[in-house]
């Protein structure tokens, strides 16, 4: 006889504020005991060395995780300048030095080099897969992965600050599989020098931010009083950019059943084609895709 699944029906996402030292793992194990979910997932990891927004998905919010992992993230990071480590980090060994301290002047002359679409080589400690092998897996035996370079799309990038000769503080919004420590790596060698980051702070997922985070203990004291609606949001809350669709009752059981529905083609609201947020009664049924005037179910929720 199998084992029955320990834990609440609960559903939403929980935005975490991540400490520093803990992996994405860790978290989602901390806040599912917390919350008593009987399922649970993340959109997005972070490293243990990296702080900030981590969505956490609870119950049938896991079905979204793609859209949110898929969205446009902000970080802001500190580079040290003059070290670069195996890593690209700090917890890396130093492989080489450079006595160049690039100035202002020629940062911000460097930057707008590194926006648009760009083509990246992730760093070698990664978890990237390399013929069924994690490239970290490979890195720590000491068989360098070969990573190729993968376009990725950078959308902003600003100097923050400058603390001191060694050190200069960035943020940059971009999309899904951008490696801010190659940033680092990267921006040391287009300035005639090295790098490595110091600091790292995911301050945005998509529309998941940094005024709806909570920290483990903040979200502790909330779950000993058993608060959820101060700190769970919608499931749908990662779709909030994909159109919606209204429908009836009796044509939400239709989508339910796996039937599809069809719409009429003309009048106000006429949705586009494509993949579509379906509501009914004021609750997110789903997930479906409008062909013509044909309503197809993809992926639908059991609340």
């Amino acid at each position: 006889m199998s084992r029955s699944r320990r834990g609440r029906p609960v559903h939403g996402w929980v935005i975490l504020d991540k400490p520093l030292g803990l992996t994405s793992t860790q978290c989602v194990g901390k806040v599912r005991r917390l919350t008593d979910a009987a399922k649970a997932g993340h959109g997005g990891t972070l490293d243990p060395l990296a702080s900030g927004i981590l969505p956490i998905a609870l119950g049938e919010a896991t079905k979204t995780v793609a859209w949110a992992m898929g969205a446009g993230k902000t970080y802001r990071f500190t580079v040290r300048w003059g070290e670069a480590t195996a890593t690209d980090d700090a917890e890396g060994a130093v492989t080489c030095t450079s006595p160049v301290r690039p100035d202002r002047a020629a940062i911000l002359a460097m930057l707008p080099g590194f926006e648009g679409e760009i083509l990246q080589t992730p760093p070698a400690y990664s978890a990237l897969k390399v013929e069924g092998r994690r490239a970290y897996d490979m890195a720590r035996a000491g068989d360098m992965p070969d990573l190729a370079p993968r376009p990725i799309r950078i959308d902003r990038l600003a100097l923050l600050d400058m603390p001191d000769a060694d050190h200069a503080v960035f943020e940059v919004d971009c999309g899904k599989g951008a490696y801010v420590r190659a940033l680092a790596r990267d921006f040391g060698q287009a300035l005639g020098s090295c790098g490595h980051v110091t600091a790292l702070r995911r301050t945005r997922v998509g529309r998941f931010d940094e005024s709806r985070a909570f920290s483990l203990d903040s979200l502790a004291e909330l779950c000993q009083k058993d608060a959820a609606h101060a700190y769970l949001l919608p499931v749908e809350t990662a779709l909030d950019d994909i159109p919606a669709l209204v429908v009836t009752g009796p044509q939400a059981e239709r989508l339910r059943h796996g039937q599809p529905i069809r719409i009429a083609l003309a009048g106000p609201g006429l949705p586009p084609e494509g993949q579509l947020l379906v509501k009914a009664d004021g609750r997110a049924v789903g997930l479906a895709e409008r062909i013509a005037d044909e309503i197809r179910p993809l992926r639908l929720f059991n609340l």
